[in-house]
């Protein structure tokens, strides 16, 4: 019960956040209201007029044609009237959902641009797109019928009572005492529809994830002949996914018969008591036929509104999936005071540092460093020591539990993301590419850059012979993540971004694992050449990449047990010793 009622409670409060945005289109809403209002009354005079029309056929020849025609010529009318308001509250209708998902598919896009990254790395891919595509798109179907058929069924359910009363108040009571059932069917099976919808888009985020998982990784899953655990896997999933679909469509299908039972009742009752009436005098046989009409126009909104409360039902549980994503805490907010860096002179300090990804498990803890400008720090250490973590603490990409970072003597927690990022040139082990042409990707840190600099960065990180021999050269299009070039031409691409952006500070995590040995040694000259002057911080796991740096920190389990430069390690003949000879022994 408790349960049920919170699910109720969470309903209202989601029905709230969707009226919120549709606030903002009042006007096609109260446009489209209006019309369903002249849709409905339109619809509901025609039958009188049909009524009407009957009442002048009163038997072989006596027939009064001229009324007939007249009445017809006005049921033309009025159904064309019908036709022009439906049209422009369909237009209406599809404005403000087509709108007010948009709107949401924003919201949840520039959500997803200021989550912190522990929310991304807790949440596969998959589950996060299944909310911002699938999910938008059900919620979308859902509101666009609600729209479309729920006023004009309530209108109609009120209107056909008002006509209906005018004709005769008996027969009215007997269609009012039966609609109950209808009513109480359709709010049963509402309530059962609400939390299998819910599970159902659940299930079809965690399918969509392991799609995206297998598609990304297909060459290692074919590699290792991955394919039936694969396959097993997405079985599991998908045979979940029925069981939930199937019990969602089952309860959403009951609605129409059910209803559709309640609604012969209901013209069974009409037909049965209005005979009555009409052969005691009380109404005509032509009111008798506006009544049976009345009884069709009256039970057949029922039917919408059940289904329409059920894809509602799908839409609400959709629309929750999308506001929690919506409504998640971004990143820490920037102080209200934060500075914009500019002139940064390379200098890093940090100061009793700690950090974990969790409570549990520590991680680094009272590290300490100071770097001068323009100083080459190596930061080394066996798998999971911290290197990739100092690095996501400098970004700012998680914020230290204790201590400070500072740049140029400020705090990175009092400076404005971007400026920080921007003094940042940065090339992981990862590359990123984005669809679209070799030049956009090459320009992302420095949108203005001239086909000159262009050029002579891409000839800098030696990645110009072989975008020549592409097709369009510069101006070939490239599909997400590179496409068909290879790993090691990613890198180079993304070097040559680094190349041509020249920011102050340099991360550079194996920017060089991907490239092959004689273009290597090239690559490190250029580096070299670009990390003159410039503070630098270069993760590495050959060793032999970072022998001229002026600081080599050695990590293990998140603390630096030894510092210092490369002939000054090695004289240590501690863990950096035994580390670099385990490199080279034959």
């Amino acid at each position: 019960m408790k349960k049920q009622k919170m699910s109720q409670s969470s309903q209202k409060a989601i029905i709230l956040k969707v009226l919120k945005r549709i606030k903002k289109y009042w006007g096609f809403l109260v446009l489209s209201i209006m019309m369903a209002v002249v849709t409905v009354v339109s619809t509901l005079y025609v039958p009188i007029l049909i009524g009407n029309a009957i009442d002048y056929i009163i038997g072989p020849d006596q027939v009064v044609f001229a009324k007939i025609i007249k009445i017809l010529i006005q049921v033309g009318v009025i159904v064309g009237i019908t036709a022009f308001s439906q049209w422009i509250m369909n237009i209406c209708n599809n404005k403000i959902t087509y709108h007010v998902t948009r709107d949401i598919r924003d919201e949840a896009f520039e959500k997803i641009e200021i989550l912190p990254l522990n929310y991304i790395d807790s949440h596969s891919y998959g589950g996060i797109i299944s909310r911002v595509i699938a999910d938008v798109d059900q919620f979308a179907d859902g509101l666009l019928i609600g729209f479309t058929q729920f006023f004009t069924g309530i209108l109609t359910i009120f209107g056909t009572l008002i006509f209906m009363l005018r004709i005769d108040v008996r027969i009215t009571l007997v269609v009012v005492l039966i609609t109950p059932v209808s009513l109480f069917v359709a709010n049963f099976i509402a309530k059962k529809t609400y939390l299998m919808f819910k599970k159902q888009s659940e299930v079809r985020g965690e399918q969509t994830s392991i799609i995206d998982e297998m598609i990304d990784g297909q060459k290692v899953v074919q590699a290792y002949a991955y394919e039936d655990q694969a396959l097993q896997k997405f079985d599991e999933v998908n045979d979940r996914l029925e069981k939930c679909s199937l019990k969602a469509i089952f309860f959403s299908s009951i609605t129409n018969p059910a209803t559709r039972f309640v609604n012969s009742l209901v013209y069974a009752g009409v037909a049965v008591s209005g005979a009555f009436v009409a052969i005691n005098g009380g109404i005509s046989v032509g009111q008798l036929s506006c009544f049976l009409s009345y009884a069709n126009q009256y039970t057949k909104p029922f039917n919408e509104i059940s289904g329409v409360v059920t894809e509602l039902q799908n839409a609400l549980a959709c629309a929750s999936r999308i506001f929690e994503l919506i409504e998640e805490d971004p990143e820490v907010p920037e102080v209200n005071d934060a500075v914009s860096l500019s002139n940064v002179d390379g200098s890093v300090s940090i100061e009793n540092v700690t950090f974990s990804y969790s409570d549990d498990i520590k991680l680094i803890e009272d590290f300490n460093l100071n770097v001068r400008p323009g100083q080459r720090v190596a930061i080394v250490g066996p798998t999971g020591c911290g290197k990739t973590t100092m690095i996501n603490l400098l970004m700012r990409f998680y914020d230290v539990k204790k201590g400070s970072i500072s740049i140029s003597g400020i705090d990175i927690r009092d400076m404005t993301r971007e400026s920080l990022r921007n003094a940042y040139g940065m090339v992981l082990q990862d590359t990123w590419l984005k669809a679209g042409t070799i030049r956009e990707n090459i320009i992302m840190g420095k949108p203005d850059a001239t086909k000159e600099e262009i050029i002579a960065a891409s000839k800098a990180s030696h990645s110009y012979e072989f975008i020549k021999r592409l097709s369009n050269g510069f101006d070939t299009e490239i599909e997400e993540d590179g496409g068909e070039l290879s790993q090691g031409q990613k890198q180079l691409l993304c070097i040559t971004r680094v190349m041509l952006s020249q920011p102050p500070i340099l991360i550079l995590d194996e920017a060089t694992s991907s490239i092959d040995t004689r273009t290597e040694i090239k690559i490190q000259n250029a580096f070299a050449e670009l990390m003159k002057g410039r503070t630098s911080f270069i993760v590495a796991h050959r060793l032999s990449t970072i022998q001229s740096a002026d600081i080599i920190l050695v990590m293990k389990n998140g603390k630096v047990i030894e510092q210092g430069n490369h002939e000054e390690l090695l004289a240590q003949n501690g863990f950096y010793y035994n580390l670099y000879n385990s490199q080279f022994q034959h």
